[in-house]
């Protein structure tokens, strides 16, 4: 996380909002040059038994795939395949 806020204004703070909430950068927001607040932003870490989990599920899905005898390849065309057909029946 950066050690020095940014100041930033509340209409900018607004219409950036996303990035705002994806960035470490702390915020002092302000209006018409008045503080009115602050944004520290927090990342949670992912506690261990989900990163566990992930790599169980992970595991789990290559032996799938190998036991059904495609490769990552052949799925990720077939998956392609079905978006564009999903996309084109929603238009």
């Amino acid at each position: 996380m950066s050690s020095q806020p940014t100041k930033v204004g509340i209409r900018e703070f607004r219409e950036q909002l996303a990035a705002h909430l994806e960035s470490d950068t702390p915020l002092v927001i302000t209006r018409h040059g008045q503080t009115i607040g602050y944004y520290i932003p927090v990342r949670p870490r992912p506690r261990v038994e989900e990163v566990e989990a992930l790599r169980n599920a992970a595991r789990a899905l290559d032996s799938l795939i190998r036991a059904g005898g495609a490769s990552e390849e052949e799925l990720v065309t077939e998956f392609k395949q079905l978006r564009r057909r999903g996309r084109r029946a929603r238009t």
